[in-house]
């Protein structure tokens, strides 16, 4: 039975669940989290914070069945909450978000064996297939999907089973084969040492989609290295490096004849408990760096550092894409970059797409809902 007490002194009501938690709810957030003061059918909040005096306090506390019901110091009416719902939110403790799957940091001991694969038809479909294959690919950063039909509409299809596409100005999709009078270098059959894609942008694109529809030139490897354990080896071999990259910004740019896109960049992004969760790095789209000439050389140090070991072995898997194949990976953790290849020799054609990281998150969230609830979503 779940046990509660009320606490003047701390201006909380604590909870002794039956499952053993123990648990404070704050006044002020009870009453800021009053189940009528959300819309019924949009569940958006609908409470007036600013009409909630910060000293409210609770008259009466009891619990009946499996609610919690309050009473109140003024003349608002009485709030009812389900003892399972408080349980899921406790203050202090972060609700559980199925969309959260962890990160596993790879090497070269990865090798293109063990990046995850699976059908394209079975991802389209099997709900579970797709629920697997999502959490697989956020887990790793990256995976490889098999037996997609000879057409640009077919890793498109697979993409939008997530969310909707990302534009850019590349367009929705884009074409990566040598071509005339390119604007980027992927158009260019020339080598591409690892980078993440459009660090210029104000929010780079989530995940990258890169479906082969012929890859028969002489060269062409695909490149990928994990950026978050390069940037965590980097975080305990070279502190001041590490540091150096995850708080100081510098600029990044594309332009051409009708773009010119440009914005600061950190290389390594933490969240608030100090966890990579993203990284910037593109030398091909770093501006002209404008820091100050002391902090400068040091910048240049950290910033060549990480350059290396983006170069280096340790790091790096390498494959040829055949066709029929798409890699996806998350393009702000997982580096990719190309060997240099021979148009010459063969036809090499990959039809690209970004989809961001919400939407990933998003289907995974739905996904993860009871079958019932999904149906009436």
């Amino acid at each position: 039975m779940t046990n509660v007490t009320l606490c003047a002194d701390t201006a909380t009501v604590e909870l002794t669940f039956t499952s053993g938690a123990k648990a404070a709810f704050p006044y002020i957030w009870l009453a800021d989290n009053d189940p009528a003061g959300f819309h019924p059918q949009t569940q958006e909040r609908i409470t007036d914070l600013t009409a909630i005096p910060l000293d409210i306090t609770v008259t009466t506390a009891e619990i009946t069945d499996s609610n919690l019901a309050l009473t109140w110091s003024d003349d608002r009416q009485a709030s009812t909450f389900d003892l399972s719902w408080l349980e899921a939110h406790i203050p202090g403790q972060r609700a559980a978000d199925p969309a959260r799957t962890g990160f596993h940091h790879w090497r070269k001991d990865l090798g293109a064996t063990g990046i995850p694969r699976v059908n394209a038809n079975a991802i389209l479909t099997s709900d579970e297939t797709l629920t697997d294959w999502l959490k697989q690919t956020q887990i790793y950063g990256y995976s490889i999907v098999e037996g997609l039909a000879d057409n640009t509409e077919a890793g498109m299809d697979v993409a939008r089973r997530i969310g909707f596409l990302r534009q850019t100005n590349f367009g929705v999709t884009f074409e990566v084969q040598s071509k005339p009078n390119p604007n980027n270098l992927a158009y260019t059959p020339i080598a591409l040492p690892l980078h993440t894609d459009l660090t210029n942008q104000e929010l780079p694109p989530g995940f990258q989609f890169l479906h082969c529809l012929a890859n028969e030139a002489q060269g062409g490897g695909s490149l990928f290295c994990d950026g978050y354990a390069i940037a965590e080896d980097l975080r305990q071999n070279d502190p001041e490096a590490f540091e150096l990259l995850s708080t100081v910004s510098v600029p990044f740019r594309f332009h051409d004849e009708d773009t010119d896109i440009r914005n600061r960049k950190r290389v390594i992004n933490l969240n608030e408990d100090g966890q990579v969760i993203e990284v910037c790095f593109n030398a091909h789209l770093a501006d002209i760096f404008d820091l100050e000439p002391a902090l400068m050389t040091r910048f240049y140090r950290a910033y060549r550092r990480f350059m290396q070991m983006t170069r280096s072995d340790d790091y790096l898997v390498t494959l040829k894409l055949k066709g029929g194949e798409m890699v996806v990976f998350d393009n702000r953790r997982v580096m990719h970059g190309r060997n240099a290849f021979d148009p010459q020799t063969g036809f090499r054609h990959l039809h690209g797409c970004y989809v961001d990281r919400g939407e990933f998150e998003s289907r995974l969230r739905v996904l993860a809902r009871p079958a019932k609830t999904q149906a009436a979503a």
